[in-house]
């Protein structure tokens, strides 16, 4: 992975994103440069890797030539750093597609409290990053844009559901990204492209509105080269909104400060599956390694994790139950055109029986409460990000891992969606390599509230590790025409 520090001659593209800022800042560079930079480079890679399927540059230009607006910005925490936005958060005036076909045309007159925030923060929206469709899936695909690829092999799946804002950030298309993730979908896409993903507390971003204002599986969070990086974005992402009814209001800067103080966990619990699951021979290894590293640097590193027996069960019918609420009133005008993973879930949901429910939030319950007790006795627990390297684009899951057979798109990321349930913060640094240059993803879980605390043992472990992207890297050289649409085969999960 590229390292090292900046240089004079270095595009603006290239740099980290606190760098862009202290020269927006100091006013070394202007909003409109740092602008025309990323849209240059949007021009030279973005056919390659179909990350940023909606641009609109306009309305952030717009934005700065307005004198309240810029003068705005010039007092901002991001000073007018453009921003990247996941396709299935509405933002006012620009095309939002949830990447379904039944949205194609969809231009919401209002924007969510994420974007706000964002916004609020001095960030510029430029582009809207692809997904699938409402956020179905670890593999970026769907039938509006097409599938997003994976820079270090675009013949592999760059991951999901925020796979396009993974990608853009890997690639210098953007400096950070905003996504969301409800199984997996900061997390693994992070790992999946070299970058960092944080997945926060409920509540630490607000998000809506929703159909469903309650509910606590889903988060929106940031997607940034590094930790420093990811601290500033959810600093400018964290705050209250009324329509979200578990926001809180932080401390300013808390998180940025924390990003770039590296913390040493004292005591780690370690596992590979929590016994949830198979995991792939090179992701043992490089997570591995990268657990004796972190020994090897004065953490000690115990093989312990808390017990999520019933993890399955919970997340999926509480995945369920979360479809029917918020997507279940499209089935009976457009069973036909949307993916089956999501007529399959909003189906489930709608079937639910109340002991099934009940049953889930016990489940849940009982998970939260053994994660708990294990925080008593460790300061952070540390998995593997995904279970598998980046697999094939035209496969629409995982399938297989290690000689075991999953019956559906949600088995393989249990690992992750079972850290959802316990609503503890986690984030994916890299942390290795496969011999075919693949990035791998460590996963760091730390107690609920205690995002400034992840944050620092993040930025530990980034600096123990020595894997961090200081340089966005260029798309391999596609094995495919660039005119081709891929048609990934739909089939009943």
């Amino acid at each position: 992975m590229q390292t090292g520090a900046p240089n004079d001659s270095d595009e603006i593209w290239q740099l980290d994103a606190l760098k862009v800022v202290n020269m927006l800042a100091c006013r070394e560079v202007s909003p409109s440069e740092v602008l025309k930079s990323v849209q240059q480079r949007i021009e030279e890679v973005n056919t390659t890797v179909n990350a940023l399927p909606t641009l609109c540059f306009s309305r952030a230009f717009e934005m700065i030539a307005s004198s309240e607006a810029s003068d705005k910005l010039s007092k901002s925490l991001l000073k007018g750093l453009p921003i990247v936005i996941k396709d299935s958060m509405p933002v006012k005036g620009v095309l939002t597609t949830y990447g379904s076909r039944v949205f194609k045309d969809y231009v919401p007159d209002f924007s969510d409290a994420t974007v706000c925030k964002i916004e609020a923060s001095g960030g510029l929206i430029y582009a809207k990053s692809n997904t699938p469709e409402f956020e179905a899936g670890a593999n970026t695909f769907n039938e509006v844009f097409g599938a997003t690829r994976n820079p270090w092999n675009t013949d592999l799946s760059a991951g999901g559901s925020s796979g396009g804002a993974a990608v853009a950030v890997a690639t210098g298309m953007a400096w950070m990204a905003q996504g969301t993730d409800f199984a997996c979908s900061l997390r693994n896409p992070a790992g999946f492209n070299g970058v960092v993903g944080l997945r926060p507390s409920i509540g630490v971003v607000p998000m809506g509105p929703s159909k469903w204002p309650f509910q606590t599986l889903s988060v929106a969070g940031p997607i940034a080269r590094n930790v420093a990086d990811c601290g500033l974005f959810l600093d400018a992402m964290a705050g209250s909104d009324v329509v979200d009814p578990f926001s809180s209001l932080p401390s300013p800067g808390v998180f940025s400060i924390a990003a770039q103080r590296p913390l040493r966990p004292k005591r780690v619990g370690f596992s590979l599956d929590m016994g949830l699951g198979p995991v792939d021979t090179s992701v043992r290894q490089i997570v591995t390694e990268a657990a004796h590293q972190l020994a090897s640097n004065g953490v000690e590193v115990v093989n312990d994790y808390p017990d999520m027996l019933g993890a399955y069960q919970s997340f999926r019918t509480l995945r369920a139950l979360q479809f029917a609420t918020i997507w279940g009133h499209l089935l009976p005008d457009y069973r036909d055109v949307l993916k089956p993973d999501v007529v399959w879930n909003i189906e489930e949901g709608l079937a639910l029986d109340s002991k099934t429910i009940i049953r889930a939030e016990r489940l849940r319950g009982g998970i939260r409460s053994n994660i708990l007790k294990f925080f008593e006795h460790h300061d952070a627990l540390i998995l593997p990000t995904s279970i598998v390297p980046p697999y094939p684009l035209a496969q629409r899951y995982v399938e297989t891992c290690d000689g075991v057979q999953f019956d559906n798109y949600l088995e393989w990321m249990a690992p992750s969606f079972a850290v959802s349930l316990t609503g503890c913060p986690s984030i994916s640094v890299p942390c290795g390599f496969t011999t075919k240059n693949l990035p791998i993803g460590v996963q760091i879980v730390a107690p609920p509230r205690m995002d400034k605390k992840l944050l620092s043992y993040a930025a530990f472990a980034e600096t123990v590790l020595g894997t961090r992207l200081s340089r966005p890297i260029d798309p391999i050289a596609p094995s495919f025409d660039k005119d081709e649409v891929l048609s990934i085969t739909a089939t009943n999960p």
